[in-house]
Parts: structure tokens; C-alpha cells; sequence
């Protein structure tokens, strides 16, 4: 039986409890899930951590799931897709305003590459109000953002962010 890969894509700039959360329930559903860091045009030169940074805080975080490797791409969600042999792309959505922009996304991916399904999958209630954009946001303005942080990179996120 073919091996069913997943695809988890974003930007994780930086990674949130929230995040962490989807990676690790679609580990529970997926043979290997491998966690992808994308380079946004929507969001060049807006990022807080380089891409090299993210994946290595993506990476402390996920170190304990056996399942789950972590990568960078430039380029076509769906080419990226085709080349690990994915059977399905992971996308968390928060909110309703987020399933317009996914569900498009979901459509473009399916007809670039016909291999590939796109799992939605709904936030934790708990975390359904947090986004990367505003932990930057509260951090760089003094709040506390560890109960929204994984524990494991904390201190490098708030370290990094406080610097602005």
C-alpha cells in the first residue's frame, strides 16, 4: 500500500500553539506529514524570521513526532506536492474569512496537480484567534505571547521579536 504523505504548508513565521496543534493531529492521520516552509510573495519582506529560522523552530518543536519532517520550497504548493508524492495538502482554517482565500487556493492546487487532495482542517476552539501577524503584533508591543508560543522556542521567538 502506497505510503500517505501529507503536505502541511504556511509560512510559521513564527509558529503558534495553533500550528502546532494541526501538525500534530494530521500526524495522526497521515503516514509522514511533512511541514513546509513557504516563501509568501504576499508577505516579502515582512517576515520576522528568515526562512532558515523558521524551519529550525518548526523542527525543535516537532523533534518527539516520528512522522514529521520539516522542509522549505520556493515555488508551486502543487509541484512541491508532486515531487514528495503527497496524496493530500493540510490547511487550517480559523475562521470563515479563511476558507475563501483556501478553498481558492484548494481549486488552483487541484488543477496544477490532480494527485493531490486538500484536507480543511478546524482550528482547536482555543486557538481559533491566533495568527502569527498577532503574536508579532503583541510581542512588539511588550504583552505576553507564551501561552500562545510552543514552549519548546519561546524564548528564541520572544528573543527575536523584542529586538524588532
Amino acid at each position: 500500500m502506497k505510503e500517505r504523505i501529507a503536505v502541511y504548508p504556511g509560512s510559521f513565521d513564527p509558529i503558534t500553539i495553533g500550528h502546532l496543534d494541526i501538525i500534530k493531529r494530521s500526524a495522526k492521520l497521515f503516514d509522514k506529514v511533512i511541514v513546509v516552509v513557504m516563501s509568501n510573495y504576499r508577505k516579502a519582506g515582512s517576515h520576522a524570521f528568515s526562512v532558515e529560522e523558521r524551519v529550525e523552530l518548526v523542527k525543535k518543536c516537532t523533534e518527539g513526532l516520528d512522522n514529521v519532517s520539516v522542509d522549505s520550497y520556493m515555488g508551486l504548493l502543487a509541484e512541491y506536492a508532486r515531487q514528495q508524492g503527497a496524496v493530500a495538502v493540510v490547511k487550517g482554517l480559523r475562521a470563515v474569512s479563511d476558507f475563501e482565500d483556501e478553498f481558492q487556493q484548494a481549486l488552483i492546487n487541484k488543477k496544477l496537480n490532480g494527485e493531490i487532495e486538500t484536507v480543511f482542517m478546524a482550528a482547536s476552539s482555543e486557538n481559533m484567534f491566533l495568527s502569527s501577524s498577532v503574536i508579532k503584533q503583541v510581542c512588539m508591543l511588550g504583552g505576553d505571547v507564551t501561552p500562545f508560543i510552543p514552549k519548546e522556542v519561546s524564548k528564541e521567538i520572544i528573543d527575536k521579536l523584542m529586538k524588532g
